[in-house]
């Protein structure tokens, strides 16, 4: 058996857990709106169309912030076309996923959906074919009170208060070709400070976002972030950080390290931030918003011909997601965790049917994806401040990622009710590590702990329609605790959440 070693300090704090971490994505595309979130001929379906049984598992999920209405649709959306009687809401083409967008759904609707999922919105604006002004619009018509125009047409459509969308991000990956209004940085940091200073004219303390990269592979990364900074370091809290993971060639070894790129993307973008503020004498420290991050088979929908008619939420994109994918995403959420003095929100891409933890079917039933399971109890278990994990364990060698550890760990400890939530992956693919859990610096004091695993012998292994329950977590029943700590034993490619409580003592 291997042995690993993880140590705990609750005086080695990186930051407080943010609850922004656990944020997700609603983007017109595919199916994620029609007939995942919204289906009004559905048997669950509400008042307003929406599907009760989607709702109910995205509050199981602990989903708290929503990135809306994209992605790379929103660069070619009129969000006015989303508003007012449905009967005479247009239909238009939407260039970015080639289908048709009935307009069914808006601000109006998603703002009401977000109200019952108890979620906040992170609004993006189209920076590709509009500008300042569609930017303006829409803030006056989502926040002003009233007394205006927009503002007084949103009352009249229904929503009588603004909905105080707080987080605004300025545009979507414009640095990339396939972007409706692709721009260079010179042009995307101008524009997006032009904006950024209009929107802080109507409403002075919003949290604006700016376009960073929209991956670590195109060739202008780093230089887009250090030219688009130079225009808007003073103007803006957030640059934004994509990462899309999947197995390539059959390379599960490099696909499992994923978290390992993730770690070296997110400090690559610090450094690059943190030396544009230092040329420019601030003392402010820019935010990352990692506001898309998922596996995503990317290459399996670029082998794909394009579509040859043009339709209302096409299947695309519904990737099916295994037990070692799953594994991966837990890991992503731990490096995402012990990144959270500068990943102060982060928003799974997406939420329902298109690359998702949640799928549908039309009129049937909704299931949980394996890489629900994860972030649900992650999302549940992490509170209080995100501690400086040490492990020390067994290493193996990636082609993609080099040398790199076969266990990787986060820990989270809250004060108030002395409880600790450790997550740790396996990486290995054939043997079990036996993980060590370091507490002695806690106190003399007794622990009680539970342990919940994601794993299975097939790591190929998926949830359907007909069987839903087949990957989920299980209690960990090779758990132990003792004077100074706890002893778990992860098996081959899984992921673990382990909950320690301070025992009564008498």
């Amino acid at each position: 058996m291997q042995l690993a070693h993880v140590t705990l300090d609750p005086a080695a704090v990186v930051a407080p857990v943010n609850r922004r971490t656990f944020g997700t994505f609603v983007e017109h595309l595919g199916r994620c709106v029609y007939t995942g979130l919204y289906e009004p001929g559905h048997p669950s379906a509400d008042e307003d169309g929406f599907r009760a049984d989607v709702l109910a598992l995205t509050r199981e999920l602990g989903v708290t912030t929503v990135r809306y209405p994209g992605g790379n649709f929103v660069s070619g959306y009129r969000w006015e076309d989303g508003v007012g009687p449905r009967d005479r809401r247009p239909r238009r083409r939407d260039l970015a996923w080639r289908s048709i967008e009935t307009n069914e759904v808006g601000i109006d609707e998603f703002a009401r959906w977000a109200a019952k999922a108890d979620v906040e919105i992170m609004y993006a604006v189209n920076l590709g074919t509009r500008g300042v002004q569609e930017a303006l619009d829409v803030h006056e018509y989502v926040n002003q009170p009233a007394g205006t125009h927009l503002a007084d047409l949103r009352r009249a459509n229904g929503a009588d208060k603004p909905y105080g969308i707080r987080m605004w991000c300025l545009g979507n990956e414009l640095d990339g070709p396939w972007q409706l209004g692709h721009q260079n940085a010179e042009a995307y940091g101008q524009l997006a400070a032009a904006t950024a200073r209009a929107l802080r004219a109507a409403e002075p303390d919003l949290e604006l976002i700016v376009c960073g990269s929209s991956s670590s592979s195109m060739p202008t990364f780093g230089a887009w972030e250090a030219t688009v900074l130079t225009h808007t370091y003073d103007l803006v809290d957030y640059v934004s950080c994509h990462a899309y993971y999947e197995e390539h060639d059959g390379d599960l070894g490099s696909f499992l390290a994923s978290a390992t790129d993730m770690d070296h993307f997110v400090d690559s973008i610090v450094a690059t931030a943190d030396s544009i503020g230092a040329r420019l004498r601030s003392k402010k420290k820019i935010q990352l918003s990692f506001d898309e991050w998922n596996v995503w088979y990317l290459s399996r929908f670029q082998n794909q011909p394009p579509a040859d008619d043009w339709r209302v939420a096409p299947r695309v994109i519904e990737d099916e997601y295994t037990v070692a994918d799953a594994v991966v995403v837990g890991n992503l959420l731990i490096s995402l965790l012990r990144h959270s003095d500068r990943v102060t929100a982060a928003c799974q891409a997406q939420l329902v049917n298109v690359i998702a933890p949640i799928r549908t079917e039309p009129g049937g039933p909704a299931w949980r994806q394996t890489i629900f399971h994860p972030f649900a109890r992650t999302a549940a278990l992490a509170r209080g401040d995100v501690l400086r994990t040490v492990v020390d364990g067994p290493a193996y060698q990636t082609a993609r990622h080099g040398e790199t550890s076969v266990v990787d760990a986060v820990a989270t400890h809250d004060a108030a009710t002395g409880e600790v939530a450790v997550f740790v992956v396996n990486r290995d693919q054939a043997r079990p590590v036996e993980v060590s859990i370091d507490l002695s610096r806690f106190g003399a004091v007794a622990w009680t702990a539970a342990a919940s695993t994601l794993s299975d012998d097939d790591v190929r292994a998926t949830n359907t329609a007909d069987h839903p329950d087949r990957v989920g977590l299980r209690p960990n029943r090779e758990l132990s605790t003792h004077a100074g700590g706890a002893r778990v034993v992860l098996p081959p490619v899984s992921w673990t959440a382990v909950r320690l409580s301070v025992a009564p003592t008498r």
